[in-house]
């Protein structure tokens, strides 16, 4: 039933120490269940090349640190103490792979990737059956478990104190807002149930973040024939 679905989003919470941070912050979610894996295809394929030619068309103007939404970021990742140049926000670093081609993952992940391009917002995916309770957006103690990867080594990083994180009831599942996702709950070739995360700043409108959640809605919805979700916004 969509009803589990709907009570996820419901609990999603956003600390009001983020919204101090940046008021004009608004989260729009999608909770999905009855997505049939399959690798990539030529439906996500031509997605996929649909973004990277509009990548490049916006990177012809001006250069990328200069598109408003990723420029609106960076001053965000500035105002905790990141370094934008060293941590680029998830948009950021899918455009500046589109000249180049941006990766081909599976169905479900070249999806979504191309819907962040093609509306030019941070858009995170997490595989639900590895998530502990709703998503939590919250300023760190520094004390949050966040599993990952360095030098081919799988390691155990903390967060630093203020950072703003996407965490769940077990540790973090996104640093620095929308950096890097964790590992434990990363979409994979087998995923069939996830929650998606758009995160959406000034100058971004209201009307463009509804249109990027519900363009990927509608491609979710045809990822299999019992595919059901549940949309949510959060704003202060």
């Amino acid at each position: 039933m969509t009803a589990d679905l709907r009570d996820l989003l419901h609990a999603t919470h956003v600390d009001a120490a983020v919204f101090a941070l940046r008021p004009d912050y608004r989260v729009a979610l999608i909770a999905v269940d009855g997505i049939e894996p399959r690798p990539s295809d030529e439906s996500s394929d031509a997605l996929l090349r649909e973004a990277e030619a509009f990548a490049r068309r916006a990177l012809s103007e001006r250069p990328v640190e200069e598109l408003p939404h990723v420029a609106a970021w960076r001053e965000a990742y500035r105002a905790f103490g990141a370094k934008p140049q060293r941590t680029r926000n998830s948009l950021e670093a899918l455009l500046r792979r589109a000249e180049d081609g941006l990766p081909r993952v599976n169905r479900l992940t070249d999806i979504y990737n191309a819907i962040s391009v093609l509306h030019q917002i941070p858009l995170g995916g997490e595989d639900l059956h590895r998530y502990v309770d709703a998503p939590r957006l919250v300023r760190a103690s520094g004390e949050e478990s966040f599993d990952t990867i360095a030098g081919g080594e799988a390691i155990v990083e903390h967060p630093e104190p203020g950072e703003v994180i996407w965490r769940d009831g077990e540790g973090v599942t996104c640093r620095r807002w929308n950096w890097r996702q964790c590992r434990r709950t990363q979409l994979t070739d087998n995923t069939t149930k996830a929650v998606f995360i758009f995160d959406a700043l000034a100058p971004l409108s209201d009307d463009a973040l509804r249109s990027a959640a519900d363009d990927l809605a509608h491609r979710l919805a045809q990822l299999g024939p019992n595919v059901r979700l549940a949309q949510r916004v959060i704003a202060s």
